[in-house]
């Protein structure tokens, strides 16, 4: 479908996030996920292993995240660089969306593991603040599998909520102070079919529960992109990207 990007602006905007549910229909999910499977067959193998995530690296079958698909293949390179994802995320910005990372979650049948509520711009650390994170579900989500929440109106505060180590893998920080009656009050929950699009602002709250279910995963794809004003704090980065490295490989997580 071609979405009404003023509308979806003006909703973004307001909320702190947009939904459109599908943004790709059938035919096109499926030749994603398609190439998906020969992603991880013919590419995966070939990534640095701190860009790939398992809930038991022993266990192949529990891969859990991908980092920057788009720059080890031209088919997500192309789906993250043109077309409507991108569109969006720009009418979003209102100014040039920089695309920064395509990322593959997903939460394995019965041992998915909750997202603790956060905001990504804690993890970006720009000047300014300006960013957003799209996410396309490549399967059904629900409740029981692990939807994603958002706090509406969460982006409009000063500044971002206090996070601590979480001990999640793939969310190394989560708000230490989560669950004030605002949060409850502002909960909206996005169960969708696949196709379904959820783009949010780097500083809404959002997190998602864990895959309760015993047979369904729960695939997605996550688009990153900065606004063409934002600046990178690089040394601020490389010191958080090291310490969680270090920790993950303690771990034996990558």
């Amino acid at each position: 479908m071609t979405p009404d990007l003023d509308t979806l602006a003006s909703d973004f905007r307001r909320d702190g996030y947009l939904a459109v549910r599908p943004l790709f229909d059938a035919a096109r999910i499926a030749e994603i996920n398609q190439e998906l499977e020969r992603y991880i067959a013919e590419v995966m193998p070939m990534m640095p292993p701190e860009e790939v995530y398992f809930e038991d690296r022993a266990d192949r079958g529990t891969l859990k995240q991908m980092q920057k698909l788009g720059e080890y293949d031209a088919y997500f390179r192309d789906l993250f660089e043109t077309g409507p994802v991108r569109d969006l995320a720009t009418a979003a910005l209102g100014e040039e969306a920089v695309p920064k990372n395509l990322q593959y979650f997903n939460k394995p049948a019965g041992i998915g593991q909750p997202t603790p509520p956060h905001q990504d711009g804690y993890y970006f650390h720009l000047t300014p603040c300006r960013a957003v994170t799209g996410w396309l579900a490549l399967e059904p989500v629900d409740e029981e599998n692990g939807c994603i929440h958002y706090v509406r109106g969460s982006h409009r505060a000063e500044g971002f909520r206090p996070h601590g180590r979480s001990n999640v893998l793939g969310f190394s920080q989560g708000i230490t102070d989560f669950g004030t009656p605002g949060d409850t009050a502002g909960t909206v929950a996005f169960a969708g079919g696949a196709g379904t699009f959820l783009l949010h602002d780097a500083r809404t709250v959002h997190w998602a529960g864990p895959n309760r279910s015993p047979t369904r995963s729960r695939r997605a794809l996550g688009f990153v992109y900065f606004g063409a004003s934002a600046r990178v704090d690089e040394a601020a980065k490389a010191a958080y990207q090291a310490r969680l490295n270090a920790e993950l490989k303690a771990g034996d997580k990558i």
